[in-house]
């Protein structure tokens, strides 16, 4: 990737390959509509359930795109090109087909190959199953997108500040060692004594996990980008950086996975339509990794990971009560909304073309 070829690049040139799989992965949900019930009515809403979970799938991880963007502008066009192709197959083939069949294969005790033929067969049981896991896979997904959320503000070397008397304060405490572990651990505490019995175990366990998760993949992506590093200093962001866009990736499309079944039990017409959406997302990433998108608008990432922030405890809250997918998405892009208007709002008031990197004297809030 370089940035002389993005210049003369328009923005929907980016989108190509989403436009191609958009006509093919619709093309392919109303022919399954038809193939099941044989009467336009099920084409119909076949393809009508393929778009709206595509637009779901994109307003819950635009997001999940910036923040993408953030890790891939630090990686080296190798590793770039290796998470913008396996990357979003892991993304399309195993997050949306592969990751549901292991929950159910996990939690009926069954192998992945009857798992399938459960959710081909009998897709109500299918549904109802994944429905039963989404409590530990709530609480795994939120603790880890949490700590996402309060590392990028948790920390001291952060100069430029969107809510300034909130992240100002947040970059300050950042000497703390380790409060960003506690400030979760204490809202794991919080929420598991909400739950009763088997429910408050569940949810406390599976935090845990999700901590442990994030700990974990922080210490390995460390350990292999120094190593990398005493190799070449060209080496910056390898393996390692791909192995945290992963599992981040993992953890932004719990939601949309579980919410899906909430308009089809169909397995694969979930797939398709999450699918679709995924390729969006990655069409986005390019975007703003080529054109510098969130170097020319200094707020549009501070927008993302208060999204995050809020994601998360609202994958929390779902533990508690059931929160309709259409508030979690429009939640997230009006965050980010919001924070490209003051990004711009920053750009005229200073009369500069891109917002620069460091923190100007008197840089205030601008929401």
């Amino acid at each position: 990737m370089t940035r002389s070829t993005s210049s003369s690049k328009s923005v929907l040139g980016y989108f190509g390959w989403a436009f191609a799989v958009t006509a093919a992965g619709l093309a392919l949900g109303a022919l399954l509509g038809w193939n099941a019930t044989g009467t336009l009515g099920g084409l119909a809403t076949a393809f009508f359930i393929c778009a709206v979970l595509a637009v779901l799938e994109i307003s819950l991880s635009f997001d999940n795109a910036i923040v993408n963007a953030n890790k891939l502008k630090e990686m080296t066009p190798l590793w770039q090109h290796r998470f913008l192709t396996w990357g979003i197959v892991i993304a399309v083939f195993g997050m949306r087909i592969v990751f549901p069949l292991a929950i159910v294969a996990i939690a009926a005790w069954i192998n992945p190959w009857e798992a399938l033929k459960l959710a081909a067969a009998e897709p109500e049981q299918y549904a109802r199953i994944m429905h039963d896991a989404h409590l530990p896979i709530a609480a795994f997904g939120g603790t880890f997108l949490m700590m996402v959320g309060l590392t990028y503000f948790f920390n001291h070397e952060k100069d430029v500040h969107w809510i300034a008397f909130v992240e100002k304060a947040m970059a300050r405490f950042a000497t703390i060692k380790g409060i960003e572990i506690a400030f979760v651990l204490i809202l794991v505490l919080i929420f598991s004594s909400l739950l009763d019995g088997e429910d408050s175990t569940t949810f406390l366990h599976a935090s845990i996990y999700g901590l442990l998760t994030f700990l974990l993949v922080e210490v390995l992506a460390g350990f292999l980008d120094a190593s990398q590093k005493t190799m070449s200093a060209a080496a910056k962001g390898g393996f390692g950086a791909f192995l945290y866009l992963e599992v981040l990736d993992a953890s932004f499309s719990f939601d949309g996975v579980i919410g899906a079944f909430a308009l089809t039990q169909n397995l694969f017409i979930i797939a398709i339509g999450l699918g679709i959406g995924a390729m969006y997302v990655r069409s986005m990433t390019i975007m703003l990794v080529e054109k510098g998108t969130l170097a020319h608008y200094r707020y549009l990432e501070h927008g993302a990971f208060y999204a995050i922030l809020i994601l998360s405890v609202i994958m929390y809250v779902q533990t508690l009560t059931h929160i309709p997918e259409v508030i979690t998405g429009l939640g997230g892009a009006a965050l980010i909304g919001i924070s490209l208007w003051s990004s711009i709002r920053y750009n005229k008031r200073n009369g500069v073309e891109h917002g620069p990197a460091h923190e100007e004297p008197g840089d205030r809030a601008e929401a």
